[in-house]
């Protein structure tokens, strides 16, 4: 056993001491691994049980608490759809109430991200096919009234777009863009809200030994805007494969793309490419200047947001 395996087992294991009599079973794992991958604040680990069960556990300070069982419920709801995903196990408390858990089922297989460049093209646009089928199953469940947000999101867009504005890196020549959202902001919202996976590209799905697809990463969840899950794709999935793209929008739409969801989706895309720049400065210049690549890739596909269809979606067909 390394000794990294055996810090963090040992931390589930002080933990357990201390009153995390629920889940015993700690003392039956074989290892326990950390998972770097994502952006969120939880401490996660892969988790292989003496029966060869392979879980992901999610660890938050208990000040997260309702959050983070709001989000277990959420999943709980998702995971009546059908599809692949991170099926939910157990929730709780430490018995010191100082943690949050979240056991969840693991997602065999390979981060979609990875792999999808190096697939032939039209199994590319067939998994882009199946993402867009989860992501209309996703829009389709019935709301419950409590989750309905009282206000949209105008006003936070419009701030960020502000706080853009006046940060010290800003892109060449995006006085355009910049009048093209604040211009037609109020395209958003629309659609009757719902809910929402949040974070919805190909770095959190996963390419499943079956071929098909599997979705992780639920802890953005909010309910909105359906359109508004379509702006990753040129954020972090036209840079990967553009027939994936393609694919999600076709079969979300049934192969009808209404007129009304490309200008609204250039909106989002527009303060997107914008606001990541000042958002990435948190994480240094690395991260800053990859999303001012994908800013200059946005413009270049819109063509400076004179148009409201990306290049890419008809280019690829001809």
């Amino acid at each position: 056993m390394t000794k990294t395996v055996w810090i963090i087992r040992r931390e589930v294991w002080v933990t357990m001491k201390t009153g995390f009599d629920c889940f015993a079973e700690t003392m039956h794992w074989v290892s326990a691994e950390p998972v770097h991958k994502g952006w969120s604040d939880d401490r996660k680990y892969r988790v292989v049980t003496g029966e060869g069960k392979t879980c992901l556990l999610r660890l938050s300070d208990a000040e997260h608490y309702d959050a983070k069982k709001k989000e277990y419920e959420i999943i709980t709801k998702y995971a009546g759809l059908g599809f692949p995903m991170s099926q939910p196990i157990d929730f709780g408390m430490t018995g010191d109430r100082s943690l949050v858990y979240m056991l969840l089922s693991w997602v065999d297989g390979t981060d979609l991200e990875q792999i999808l460049p190096g697939l032939p093209e039209e199994t590319q646009y067939q998994l882009g096919r199946k993402a867009g089928d989860i992501l209309k199953m996703i829009h389709s469940l019935s709301l419950d009234p409590g989750d309905i947000p009282v206000c949209t999101k105008k006003a936070k867009k419009l701030k960020q777009l502000s706080n853009y504005e006046q940060s010290d890196i800003r892109f060449n020549d995006d006085e355009a863009a910049i009048r093209f959202v604040r211009e037609n902001i109020d395209l958003i919202w629309k659609e009757p809200p719902v809910y929402q996976h949040g974070d919805y590209h190909p770095g959190n799905l996963i390419y499943t030994p079956e071929g098909t697809i599997g979705v992780i990463d639920f802890n953005r969840w909010e309910v909105g805007d359906p359109y508004e899950e379509f702006y990753k794709l040129e954020s972090f999935g036209r840079e990967l494969s553009i027939p994936y793209c393609i694919g999600q929008i076709d079969a979300y739409f049934q192969d009808n793309v209404p007129a009304d969801f490309w200008k609204t989706l250039a909106v989002y895309v527009a303060h997107a490419s914008l606001y990541s720049i000042k958002w990435a400065e948190k994480f240094g210049q690395e991260e800053i200047d990859g999303m001012i690549t994908r800013c200059k890739a946005a413009f270049e596909d819109y063509d400076g947001f004179s148009s409201v269809v990306p290049k890419w979606y008809h280019k690829w067909r001809k």
